[in-house]
């Protein structure tokens, strides 16, 4: 759907104004357009794991419209965790240039320990869910198990 990449695009303001016009239009466009705001969770608070999902996803092109500005797409100096992060050009001032490049170091660190986090998180959630599953199981006798036809 072209027009709802577009409007994605401009944000919340472009899909109000598009309601609004569709209640102007024709007021079931615009009841239309509404419902599908709410449903997909464009307008809304969203649901708790499709909300942080979108937000990373935000946050990680954040990330890379700040390599680009930084430096583009050749590598600085010492490549390193994320192919980009590095050394930029000189400022000229050469205390700059260390407390930059010590706050890019310490924003990789960081980064690589919250993906981390998020790994051993997501693991435990897993194996929280499947625990939670073997007991169910295990109390019901096994019941619930599949018949084969």
């Amino acid at each position: 759907m072209p027009i709802v990449a577009k409007l994605d695009e401009y944000g919340k303001g472009a899909w109000l104004a598009f309601a609004v016009l569709g209640f102007i239009i024709f007021w079931p466009l615009g009841l239309a357009t509404l419902v599908f705001l709410f449903w997909s969770g464009r307008m809304g608070h969203g649901c708790g794991q499709a909300r942080y999902e979108h937000r990373m996803n935000r946050l990680q092109d954040k990330m890379e419209r700040l390599r680009e500005r930084m430096g583009g797409s050749q590598p600085w100096g010492r490549g390193g965790f994320g192919g980009g992060w590095g050394r930029g050009p000189s400022s000229g001032n050469r205390a700059f240039d260390e407390y930059r490049e010590e706050t890019l170091r310490r924003l990789e660190d960081e980064q690589r320990e919250f993906h981390d986090f998020l790994g051993r998180l997501r693991m435990a959630r897993d194996k929280a869910e499947f625990d939670q599953f073997m007991n169910e199981r295990r109390r019901n006798g096994g019941t619930d198990t599949v018949e084969s036809a």
